[in-house]
C-alpha cells in the first residue's frame, strides 16, 4: 500500500474544506450551538465535515468515516479517513486564526497519511510519517534536546488540571524556555 496516491486526494479535502469554512470565520451574525459535551459546534464545522465526507464517498466509496460531527461509517473498513472539520472551534468563533482542519488517512488501523489545513492563513501541512512538507515545502522538528531550550504549547489551562497531574504539569512549564497557550489546531501545525 502506498500512500502517496492518497495524497492529491487529501490535498483537495484540505483545500475545498477551507473554502467552506473561511466564509464564516470572523462571522459576527454565526450563530454557535452547544454539543452534549459543553463543546461548541456551528455551521461551519457541519458544513465543512458533510462537504469532506460527501467527497470521500463519492471517490472512495468502500471506505470508512470517523467524524467529529456526524459519528462514524465503516470504521472497520480497510481504509478509514479521521475528520475533525475545526480543531479550535473555541478559537474560531472567537475571530482567532488558531483553528484548523485536521484529516488522516488509516490503514488497516495505522495512520499513513494526514493534513493539517489553516485557511485563513493560507497554510497546508502534509504528511505520510516519513516527509512532511508545509504549503509544498520540506519541514522538520526543530532539534532540540533540551527542556531549557523548549517551547511548550497547549491550549487551556484547566483542562490540564481537569485531565492531568497539574502539580507534574507546573515542573515541567517551569524548565521550558518559552510557553504559549491557546494552542488549538495550529500547535499541531507549527510542530
Amino acid at each position: 500500500m502506498n500512500p502517496g496516491e492518497f495524497r492529491p486526494f487529501l490535498r483537495t479535502l484540505a483545500l475545498e474544506s477551507g473554502k467552506v469554512i473561511a466564509p464564516y470565520f470572523a462571522d459576527p451574525t454565526l450563530s454557535v450551538d452547544t454539543k452534549s459535551d459543553a463543546s461548541p459546534v456551528t455551521v461551519a464545522d457541519r458544513n465543512a465535515e458533510e462537504f469532506l465526507r460527501g467527497e470521500i464517498r463519492k471517490a472512495y466509496p468502500a471506505h470508512g468515516i470517523i467524524g467529529e460531527e456526524f459519528g462514524n461509517e465503516r470504521e472497520g473498513a480497510e481504509f478509514v479517513w479521521v475528520l475533525d472539520p475545526i480543531d479550535g472551534t473555541k478559537s474560531f468563533i472567537s475571530g482567532c486564526p488558531l483553528f484548523g482542519t485536521l484529516i488522516a488517512l488509516l490503514y488497516q488501523g495505522k495512520p499513513v497519511l494526514g493534513a493539517i489545513h489553516q485557511p485563513v492563513l493560507g497554510q497546508l501541512c502534509l504528511g505520510d510519517g516519513v516527509t512532511t512538507t508545509l504549503n509544498d515545502k520540506p519541514v522538520r522538528v526543530r532539534n532540540t534536546a533540551e527542556l531549557s531550550a523548549a517551547t511548550l504549547l497547549y491550549t487551556e489551562r484547566k483542562m490540564i488540571g481537569t485531565h492531568q497531574n497539574l502539580a507534574a504539569f507546573e515542573k515541567l512549564e517551569a524548565r521550558c524556555n518559552l510557553v504559549r497557550t491557546w494552542g488549538d489546531c495550529y500547535g499541531y501545525l507549527l510542530l
